[in-house]
């Protein structure tokens, strides 16, 4: 089998009862298995709709296949995070120097991941298929959900803004750029207090929320009849 000439690298995230696979150069690429082997079968599995991602940042996606795969970290997951379904473990290259490149392609993912959210929103119906159970939030529900999230995940960079209307871009993007323009700062990688996020783990925490959610609107929209 060919490989491809850079491995994707991926961390793995250990719960008891769960496991996290996470692209580290590829925010929001990152799913989870109930193993290590289910983990990385369904980070594959979702390369193809993460590929939509990186063409809206003009980035070219690897081919990725099991053998491209190279897991460089395995960190400790919780109970009350990884188990509960989601990546809250920082990894220990997000603690060193990242060039300022890199995160500027980082932050291009993240923007991009916006973009397909806000596109994936615009074209699903009010009401989604429910769970087994009648579980499971509504579309505007959801996209509440992603505003509220993010409006807590921007404290985590010092960013304090009240959580903005689903009906109000212009509030949406001044979250959104306010919390990229904190991303860029030149002290955003200096030594930072616990309450604070590194960049790069920042970005793919942000990202992934973000893509979980709008592919579970695309996996939930009602059939068409």
């Amino acid at each position: 089998m060919t490989t491809t000439p850079h491995p994707t690298a991926v961390y793995l995230e250990l719960g008891s009862k769960r496991v996290f696979a996470c692209a580290l150069d590829w925010p929001g690429w990152c799913r989870s298995g109930k193993t290590i082997d289910q983990a990385l079968d369904a980070l594959l599995v979702y390369a193809a709709r993460y590929a939509a991602v990186a063409r809206k940042a003009a980035l070219a996606f690897p081919q990725a296949q099991r053998d491209d795969i190279q897991v460089v970290e395995q960190l400790a997951g919780s109970a009350g995070a990884t188990d509960f379904g989601v990546p809250a473990s920082i990894a220990a290259s997000d603690r060193q120097p990242c060039p300022a490149e890199v995160i500027a392609r980082h932050i291009a993912l993240l923007e991009a991941a916006w973009v397909v959210f806000d596109h994936v929103a615009a074209a699903t119906p009010a009401n989604l298929r429910k769970g087994p159970r009648g579980g499971g939030r509504d579309r505007d529900a959801l996209i509440d959900h992603v505003l509220a999230a993010e409006t807590a995940y921007a404290r985590k960079l010092a960013v304090r803004q009240q959580q903005p209307a689903r009906d109000d871009p212009a509030a949406i993007a001044a979250l959104h750029q306010a919390m990229v323009a904190a991303l860029e700062a030149p002290d955003a990688q200096a030594q930072l207090p616990d309450t604070r996020w590194p960049p790069r783990y920042a970005i793919r925490r942000i990202a992934w929320h973000v893509l979980d959610h709008a592919w579970e609107m695309e996996d939930r929209r009602e059939p068409v009849d």
